[in-house]
């Protein structure tokens, strides 16, 4: 009996260790930047230009600006949690050939931007920061706010705080915490210091949202995506892309067409 206690105990000291493991280096398991040299020249198609925003504890962010030949407004791009932006610039072509300027942000740690991202208040203050600025060159009502997958929980924020066009969200999650027991089921939510809840924010969007989700998506459950179906507004739409993964929804043709038809001007 005192050995299955003995055991019982060490079972729950290894099981709070690695909580605490988790809930200290959570960044690590969240994000996965690619550094990039302050020199380092970009090669993209067509003319762009490269963006600092300075945050308010003095940290620069690096930004790139894809002007459309003749522009109908801007789209506010936030994208996933690897990379950065010398491989996330490739998205911008989609939608300057539809008349929208892009502009792309990276993340503390992303690209050239310095720093390291600490904590969810900061992560989200950040992009409130470089969203302003751009609000200084673009009326709001000619804005879109795109987040794809990590992403999407930042710009649902910001669309709760702002009063932007459109809110776009391709391969949303409900909350970081519903991702987290989905692929962790034995982890208390209380560890997730990324909470990033969509579904709380949601209801406080008062521009058109548009969800795009594949059904095969491997890394956020379509199925648990779809709870955010339920909180949509009669002239928001959820759009499920048969057959698509987490990754190439861009590239993907029926995406493409159902962008265009959004984002085509009216009337």
């Amino acid at each position: 009996m005192k050995a299955l206690f003995w055991i019982l105990g060490l079972g729950a000291v290894l099981y709070v260790a690695i909580c605490l493991l988790l809930y200290f280096q959570q960044e690590r398991l969240l994000f996965f930047p690619n550094k990039l040299a302050k020199d380092y020249r970009f090669r993209f198609p067509g003319r762009f230009e490269e963006r600092w925003i300075t945050t308010a504890d003095g940290t620069k962010l690096h930004g790139l600006l894809f002007p459309a030949d003749s522009s109908q407004g801007l789209i506010f791009y936030l994208h996933g949690n690897g990379g950065a932006l010398d491989s996330w610039g490739d998205v911008a072509t989609t939608y300057t050939r539809l008349g929208y300027d892009v502009f792309l942000l990276d993340y503390r740690g992303y690209g050239k931007s310095e720093g390291r991202i600490s904590s969810q208040q900061q992560l989200l203050a950040d992009a409130d920061t470089a969203y302003q600025q751009l609000l200084k060159e673009y009326p709001e009502e000619r804005v879109v706010l795109l987040g794809y997958s990590l992403g999407t929980g930042v710009a649902a924020w910001l669309a709760a705080h702002h009063q932007p066009k459109l809110l776009v969200l391709q391969a949303p999650y409900a909350s970081m915490r519903a991702t987290a027991r989905q692929h962790y089921p034995w982890v208390p939510g209380l560890v997730v210091r990324y909470p990033l809840a969509t579904d709380k924010v949601l209801p406080q969007v008062k521009a058109p949202i548009v969800i795009f989700h594949g059904d095969q998506d491997e890394i956020i459950d379509y199925r648990t995506t779809l709870k955010l179906k339920d909180l949509l507004k009669p002239q928001d739409q959820f759009i499920t892309l048969p057959g698509v993964g987490h990754n190439g929804m861009t590239e993907n043709l029926v995406y493409r067409r159902l962008i265009q038809q959004l984002l085509a001007p009216q009337g």
